[in-house]
């Protein structure tokens, strides 16, 4: 029996019916619960994953590691979160996002726990890029692909609110994390982030469902029910399909630089500033900005892919990214890294709540979570790489120009590619392999 069976579909509210053509508009439609809930484990999953520069003043202190040592550690968790976030899309896909979450919230639980009696390098890239990385790779894919199954109208304004949780988190906890650094030191903070993940999955996993098909109900629409495909979920490319067109390929290179450039700034972004001469909470108030803004640029960009194609907000995105971190090159100032946070954040936030809605525009619903999850891979690829290549040019000319210059480079070669993306046809995959 499939985990997220268990349910009626009364529980759901008085949603539209399967059965039957058309019944009355619901008061409370349940993919907003989902909606929220999902904002909720982004925020707590990702926001906080994403502060990891907060942190990197104080180890830096305590243990005297090069910045490349001290990234590195992030970057082995980027890829191995990647890994595991394949493993959870596919299993999202077949038993459901909750028992996926679930499990993975231990592990990202108990490797921030873990993380306060770190004494050895080697414990440090244990907990941090092997439990850690393990859990926070259940938060990406089985919520994203999730809201995706329950709403075909508005799906990329609910796509971008779910991915906001990131957002939102980078905005208020960076402050936050920092404050509680300085009170009760970076080992305590970390074991009180640890136990307050596992509080806050468990209570709001329960509410979470694979899809409303399997509870009795439609997906969201802006059109009459009875226009819509009833199995929606059944209909696209497989995931092996999917595979075999360039176009698949093409977002997920996308995603390599895109990758590359975002966890290279969240990284180094805060140790850039302390750099320049401003203090670790005023470095800090660069990462806030730039999870705030994200927010708007999550719903912005979600919302005009509900009315043109994925591609249009895609290249809006990277054009942003490629803006910013041209103009980072010349900033000194406070105020000039704060408007370098304000153009950043938009265009990170419009890419990062992208994936599941290309992949569904492109491929469909069948193999949404594996497909989006191997997105996040390739993005996690190029996360993994970036900061600590970023590091190790630091470390050889003490200064972050040309880490920054990579990062433009890369983000244009996207921006050439994504004008060339175009949606692929299956006839010709079908007609390839009969």
């Amino acid at each position: 029996m499939r985990r997220d069976d268990n349910q009626s579909a009364e529980e759901s509210g008085n949603a539209t019916r399967i059965h039957g053509s058309v019944s009355k508009q619901p008061r409370l439609f349940y993919g907003y619960i989902i909606v929220i809930v999902s904002f909720i484990l982004m925020m707590f999953g990702w926001g906080i994953y994403y502060i990891y520069g907060v942190f990197f003043g104080p180890l830096e202190v305590e243990f005297h590691w090069t910045r490349a040592v001290t990234s590195g550690a992030f970057s082995l968790s980027v890829l191995i979160s990647g890994l595991s976030g394949i493993i959870a899309g596919r299993l999202s896909d077949r038993i459901g996002p909750r028992a996926v979450i679930m499990f993975c919230a231990v592990f990202l639980a108990l490797g921030y726990s873990l993380m306060f009696l770190v004494k050895e390098l080697w414990q440090f890239y244990l907990f941090y890029g092997l439990f850690i990385a393990t859990g926070v790779g259940g938060f990406w894919a089985p919520p994203v692909s999730t809201v995706a199954r329950w709403f075909i109208g508005r799906r990329g304004f609910m796509t971008g609110i779910v991915s906001g949780g990131i957002s939102f988190g980078t905005l208020v906890l960076p402050p936050a994390v920092t404050a509680l650094i300085a009170a009760y030191g970076w080992r305590t903070a970390y074991l009180i982030i640890g136990i307050a993940i596992l509080v806050i999955v468990i209570l709001l996993v329960r509410f979470l469902r694979h899809s409303p098909e399997r509870v009795g109900l439609t997906p969201y629409t802006s059109k009459p029910v009875s226009r819509i495909n009833p199995n929606p979920v059944d209909t696209g490319f497989s995931f092996k399909e999917a595979l075999r067109t360039p176009q698949f390929w093409m977002v997920a290179f996308i995603y390599l630089c895109f990758g590359a450039a975002q966890l290279t700034v969240m990284v180094h972004i805060v140790p850039h500033a302390v750099g320049l001469g401003y203090s670790p909470i005023s470095a800090a108030v660069v990462l806030s900005i730039i999870g705030g803004v994200s927010l708007l640029g999550r719903i912005v960009l979600g919302s005009l892919a509900d009315h043109m194609r994925v591609k249009i907000s895609t290249l809006v995105g990277l054009s942003m990214l490629a803006v910013s971190l041209v103009f980072l090159q010349f900033s000194q100032n406070l105020w000039q890294l704060y408007i370098f946070g304000v153009i950043f954040g938009f265009g990170y936030g419009g890419l990062s709540c992208l994936q599941s809605l290309i992949g569904a525009e492109l491929f469909g619903l069948g193999s949404l979570g594996v497909i989006t999850a191997v997105f996040s891979f390739c993005f996690d690829i190029g996360g993994a790489s970036g900061p600590v290549l970023a590091g190790y040019i630091y470390d050889l000319s003490r200064d972050y120009h040309w880490a920054f210059m990579v990062m433009i480079f890369l983000i244009l070669l996207a921006l050439i590619i994504g004008f060339y993306l175009k949606p692929p046809r299956k006839n010709r995959i079908d007609s390839s392999t009969s």
